[in-house]
């Protein structure tokens, strides 16, 4: 069971080695303030990270986005995506195979559809889908599908006003015991 992602008091649900589910969770949470986010983030990141919103597909900025780096939480600013499990879906939204970490998102049941019709749902319960939150500050991210690509055959799809790039300096010197790569924001290039 994946809790509704409607609910603003439900747990993130992951399973464990037996099927049963777990609160367990490797991101530590962070609080944010709604009206210090209603300043730092555009009108549009707010109603999708906040109030579970989404941009209209073919209109962001990451859908066609193919630079080598890592996308955070436009929010609290975790690691979420690399951009080497980004490919093109042709959803209208950036859509990646996979996650960083896979503590790093949690999932929720979302039996929410465009103009409600709960009589749609009946007639197709596989619309129901699974919403994807950052697991330290719980902002809305996307969903995801299980018609990706292998070998996850997952396909997270993500919207643009929920995520940040940030380049990756490559340096060929670089070595297990060196520092990890350096990340740069690209508004800040």
């Amino acid at each position: 069971y994946i809790p509704d992602s409607r609910h603003s008091n439900d747990r993130p649900a992951q399973r464990d080695s037996t099927g049963r589910a777990s609160m367990e969770n490797k991101s530590e949470k962070v609080t944010v303030n709604k009206e210090e986010l209603r300043k730092r983030l555009t009108p549009l990141q707010y109603q999708v990270t906040q109030e579970a919103g989404t941009e209209r597909p073919f209109t962001g900025c990451y859908n066609k986005h193919y630079e080598k780096g890592v996308y955070q939480c436009i929010v609290c600013h975790q690691d979420l995506f690399s951009s080497d499990t980004k490919y093109d879906s042709g959803c209208g939204w950036p859509a990646f195979n996979d996650v960083l970490d896979k503590g790093k998102v949690t999932l929720h049941r979302d039996a929410s559809i465009p103009g409600g019709n709960i009589l749609l749902l009946i007639a197709h319960p596989e619309r129901i889908r699974t919403e994807v939150r950052c697991a330290r500050c719980s902002a809305h991210m996307g969903h995801v599908f299980e018609d990706g690509p292998k070998p996850t055959r997952k396909r997270y799809c993500i919207n643009s006003a929920s995520i940040e790039f940030v380049t990756v300096a490559d340096d060929p010197t670089n070595n297990a015991s060196a520092a990890p790569p350096v990340a740069t924001p690209i508004a800040q290039q």
